[in-house]
């Protein structure tokens, strides 16, 4: 298909044939002025403010001073270092105002070489005065009424001594660490140690470490396992478990089951499972109860096929310990003897009393 139109026309109006006109861009280029007020071109003077002004004047134009950094706080050590006590010492010391000082010396109690203010530590320890005299008194009623006697368990904590020691959560499971608390439950200190000690299983070491630090916190903060020292020594220590400080009276009936020939030798034994037990020391030191408890959960990925991840949880255990002292098992050896016996006589028959019969007839009825 043509077009009646002539060439030249087409090719006068052909935009590509045309030359394009080109542009030179100019930089731009910023100016600046000397006006006092940039944005207006009229250079009023600015309204002055006297209170400006003032405190110019006073303080000077000098830049404010930043406030002075913090300095970090030492670091504090454990509360199990021997070091410690010495340590917070020095550092109420220094750190001792003297606001501080002008405190009356009849609110400031000494507590392990350390001053207190009683005030405080009376809202701490006492918050309900009127409810602890109350007490108090209904308490002194009833050792009135009972005139000073004591039930049986009463006697039992004021003359055996025991201690109970929890660990820390251990890396296992409750399976795992209840089979060992059952091995060494009934068993001595010793013989538990031992056990421990050539035990083939992973978390016996750290069961080891447990008994090892159960029987010295017993030693120190309740004298048990101390008999054979004292009656070496001659010394009479004194602690929550003994008569002299319990303010009660040394009768028979505080003194030990078993005879004066038997303190000195060895006394032999029935265990509540029926196996025999010798007893040669008085105040050794046997588990009496061993049982776990169970922590909280930990988490473990557990990378498998194809970029999947499992969080598996992983068990905490804990280890709770009861100690106690071989007159326990004396005790409680003799209480089963005698309710054996008692049950053994009452069932035995008796004859009939020896006394002449009265209004004997030769028939049943009067």
């Amino acid at each position: 298909m043509s077009i009646a139109v002539p060439s030249r026309r087409i090719a006068g109006r052909c935009l590509f044939c045309q030359p394009l006109q080109i542009r030179p861009r100019i930089q731009h280029q910023q100016q600046r002025t000397a006006a006092s007020n940039p944005g207006n071109g009229d250079d009023e003077p600015r309204q002055s403010n006297p209170v400006l002004d003032a405190y110019k004047i006073k303080h000077g134009v000098e830049p404010s001073k930043p406030a002075p950094q913090q300095m970090p706080k030492a670091g504090d050590l454990s509360a199990s270092s021997i070091f410690e006590d010495d340590r917070r010492m020095q550092s109420q010391r220094q750190e001792l105002t003297p606001s501080e000082e002008d405190v009356p010396e009849t609110s400031k109690v000494q507590i392990g070489g350390v001053d207190r203010d009683a005030e405080n530590m009376a809202n701490v320890l006492d918050p309900d005065p009127n409810a602890r005299e109350r007490w108090e008194r209904k308490k002194v009623i009833q050792m009135v009424r009972k005139g000073g006697r004591l039930n049986a368990q009463q006697m039992i904590k004021r003359t055996e001594r025991e201690h109970l020691v929890r660990s820390h959560n251990m890396k296992t499971s409750v399976k795992k660490l209840g089979m060992l608390a059952r091995q060494i439950s009934g068993k001595t200190l010793e013989d538990a140690i031992t056990q421990m000690r050539f035990s083939k299983k992973r978390v016996a070491q750290e069961v080891l470490k447990q008994l090892q630090y159960a029987r010295d916190e017993a030693v120190v903060m309740r004298g048990m396992g101390l008999g054979a020292v004292e009656a070496k020594e001659g010394a009479h220590i004194l602690n929550d478990a003994t008569p002299a400080a319990t303010n009660v009276p040394t009768t028979s009936v505080l003194a030990p089951t078993f005879t004066e020939e038997q303190k000195s030798g060895p006394v032999q034994i029935q265990l509540k499972d029926g196996k025999r037990h010798l007893v040669t020391d008085a105040s050794k030191i046997y588990i009496d109860q061993a049982w776990v408890g169970r922590g909280p959960f930990g988490k473990l990925p557990d990378y498998r096929a194809r970029g999947r991840v499992y969080i598996m949880r992983t068990p905490w255990t804990s280890l709770s310990v009861l100690l106690k002292e071989e007159k326990t098992r004396v005790r409680l050896h003799e209480e089963r003897e005698e309710k054996r016996r008692k049950k053994i006589l009452d069932n035995v028959w008796t004859h009939l009393p020896d006394r002449p019969v009265q209004w004997q007839r030769q028939w049943y009825a009067f």
